[in-house]
């Protein structure tokens, strides 16, 4: 795959797949890139996490003038949503716009001190495109979301980890995202896969309807052969050694 502005890297025996933007303006050249990377990870069952950072300084400060956010389909942040394994998202610096729309899309955000973030398209008279105003009602407290979508409010690092947005606040966040990797990557494969779709899925759907859906997920874990490995290294006192069917 050939890619000039967004960087897709496998570590850990291709387990792990790190993703890195510019930062800065996103143009249509990286917005293109990212969805089109993400889209070679759906099928790949190897990847049991992947990462999403920036080179440095701000994650994204907004849309480049060349951006036509009705062209990508998928967007970036839909490309992201549809992964199978969880996504580490790291932010240093301004998270806005397009930018953050994607970021919501993860399952699990980090960011610095420095970092910043608001879906501030009210404030340039357009609305969000890339999920922003779905995504951001799912990430924070009952209440905060609409103010927040209304008013372009650029919440600080503090205030986004009280109001649930952000999971952790680290300024060495290369070390943090490290440290969460090599966590998901101790975790069977599957098991976080369907975990994932129960909490997604399941937060869209009524109690009951969702609790069916725990149900059956658990009775596909089940049948799975990561889940007979788990209860045999419980029983042997050893570390799993998870194949991710």
């Amino acid at each position: 795959m050939q890619l000039t502005s967004v960087d897709l890297e496998l570590s850990r025996g291709g387990r792990a797949a790190h993703l890195t933007v510019p930062g800065g303006l996103l143009d249509s050249t990286t917005a293109r890139e990212l969805a089109t990377a993400l889209e070679s990870l759906v099928e790949n069952r190897d990847v049991a996490a992947v990462t999403l950072a920036a080179r440095g300084g701000d994650f994204c400060t907004g849309p480049a003038a060349d951006l036509d956010r009705f062209e990508l389909r998928p967007d970036p942040a839909t490309a992201l949503s549809r992964l199978r394994p969880p996504v580490v998202a790291a932010v240093d610096g301004r998270c806005c716009g397009e930018g953050f729309e994607i970021v919501l899309a993860a399952d699990i955000r980090i960011g610095t001190s420095r970092s910043s973030y608001a879906l501030d398209h009210i404030t340039h008279g357009r609305l969000p495109a890339w999920g922003g105003s779905q995504r951001l009602p799912r990430a924070v407290r009952p209440g905060a979301a609409v103010p927040l979508a209304l008013l372009g409010t650029e919440l600080d690092a503090g205030r986004a980890a009280e109001l649930g947005l952000l999971f952790a606040v680290s300024d060495d966040l290369a070390a943090e995202l490290d440290r969460l990797v090599d966590v998901l990557l101790t975790r069977g494969p599957l098991a976080l896969e369907l975990t994932k779709e129960a909490v997604h899925r399941g937060s869209e759907l009524p109690l009951r309807d969702g609790l069916r859906l725990e149900g059956d997920l658990n009775h596909q874990l089940a049948a799975s052969e990561d889940r007979a490995e788990g209860l045999l290294a419980f029983f042997e006192k050893r570390p799993p050694d998870f194949s991710g069917r």
